[in-house]
């Protein structure tokens, strides 16, 4: 059997495009790749010598049969004259040598001057005489050496900058201009005023950082101290236990329990009320369909005002109002035979009023020593910890550890307004989604059973 030799078509390879769709260049490009990556990585290792691949331990001491052991201050000195690994990043990857062996370098303004134009610089600067742009550098390079020596150290705090008194011009001291004004002329004319932030000014609270524990605490307090804690905790327990009985009272125990017949007969008796019963509707039927029935308050019919009831009505208005004008004069001359009167009620009413005053600040007093509303959870004190008679120790050795530092740190936190209170959650809360299905997705059953 011969085998099957496809033979090669005789096409067209006059233009460029036919030409590359119809020639094989596949051993030239990879011939050139080998070409390209033998440049890029060198010779291959064919080619080279043995001297190049291979180097000659000559750190080995063959009469001793020991290698020479560098001590550390020699190791340290030899990493140090030794280049950097990460210096390996800036250096070329490949081994193509530059194509342009020679490249033009820009000079520097510097090369560029003559060397008659340099000769008369150096004659003019010996003399003393300077352009203004240099006399502004040299003044620049003093000013600049002048705030580089006041400028403190790292880590240095002499002075406290919010308390230097900043001097301000007399013609911007007036209360004709506000606080935006005078730091906008200040900024203009090369100064700052300084603006101290809210967050240094004032504090969360006004309750310390740390409070002092009750003295019945003690690890080996005194009975009257230790009695006094007992009572403190004690009244705290009472009053959550009436708290739990008022909550029942007004709630379980509010509403007694009935069947579900029961709740049934309730509920229609309680939506029927008010409506009409059979009778009432036939008998309410039965008046509107009589037609001798005549209503209460037939039609008027409206009278015009003749012009004497008109004379008389402005006449009387008019009286009306000069009696109204004569009372007014009357109580202004009875005011002044009145003053001490007056003078008392002013004085009730001042009184009144330095009262609710004084009430006012109580209260603020009273809520800048409470949390402030955060979060929507309430902030809640830790329980007062206290020891039983029985398991006071008397001294440090058998002193048994009461409460949580850390639990006391972050509530004293949530209690100064820091952190906002909040609740371990256990259950992560997910949004009800409402699902349904597309009018376009139902399917049918009725017609698919058919």
């Amino acid at each position: 059997m011969t085998d099957n030799v496809i033979k090669k078509r005789k096409v067209s390879k006059k233009t460029k495009k036919s030409w590359r769709k119809h020639v094989d260049m596949k051993d030239v490009d990879a011939y050139l790749d080998n070409v390209r990556l033998n440049e890029r990585l060198g010779t291959p290792f064919s080619e080279r010598k043995d001297e190049e691949l291979f180097a000659v331990d000559r750190t080995r001491n063959d009469a001793h049969n020991e290698t020479n052991i560098l001590s550390k201050k020699e190791r340290r000195e030899l990493l140090k004259n030794t280049e950097p690994k990460c210096f390996a990043i800036l250096k070329p990857i490949t081994a193509v040598p530059d194509p342009i062996t020679k490249r033009n370098r820009v000079r520097t303004p510097e090369e560029r001057k003559s060397s008659i134009l340099k000769r008369k610089e150096e004659e003019r600067k010996s003399k003393g005489i300077l352009k203004l742009k240099e006399k502004e550098t040299i003044q620049n390079r003093i000013i600049a050496k002048k705030n580089r020596a006041m400028k403190p150290k790292r880590g240095e705090f002499k002075v406290d900058v919010w308390k230097e008194e900043q001097v301000i011009e007399p013609e911007l001291k007036s209360e004709w201009l506000t606080n935006d004004t005078v730091r906008h002329t200040l900024t203009n004319t090369g100064k700052k005023r300084k603006r101290i932030p809210k967050s240094v000014q004032k504090k969360p609270s006004v309750l310390p950082a740390l409070t002092v524990p009750h003295p019945g605490t003690s690890y080996n307090p005194l009975p009257a101290d230790h009695q006094n804690l007992l009572a403190q905790v004690a009244a705290e327990e009472l009053k959550i236990i009436k708290e739990e009985k008022h909550l029942e009272r007004v709630t379980n125990k509010m509403f007694r329990k009935v069947t579900s017949k029961q709740r049934d007969e309730d509920n229609l008796k309680e939506m029927s009320e008010g409506l009409p019963l059979q009778d009432e509707k036939t008998i309410s039927d039965e008046e509107d369909s009589d037609p001798n029935i005549k209503s209460i308050n037939p039609p008027v019919k409206r009278d015009k005002k003749t012009l004497q009831q008109r004379r008389k009505r402005k006449e009387q208005r008019m009286l009306e109002h000069q009696i109204k004008k004569q009372k007014l004069e009357k109580r202004k001359v009875a005011d002044i035979y009145h003053l001490n009167q007056i003078r008392v009620q002013m004085s009730i009413k001042q009184k009144k009023e330095a009262m609710l005053k004084e009430k006012r600040l109580k209260f603020k007093a009273k809520k800048a020593l409470e949390p402030k509303v955060l979060s929507r959870h309430k902030f809640e004190p830790l329980e007062q910890e206290f020891l039983l008679r029985s398991e006071l120790s008397g001294n440090l050795r058998n002193a048994q550890p009461a409460g949580n530092l850390l639990k006391d740190r972050y509530k004293s936190f949530q209690q100064r307004n820091i952190v906002a209170p909040g609740i371990i959650e256990m259950k992560k809360l997910k949004a009800k989604v409402k699902r349904y299905i597309k009018p376009d997705h139902k399917i049918d059953m009725k017609k698919v059973l058919k």
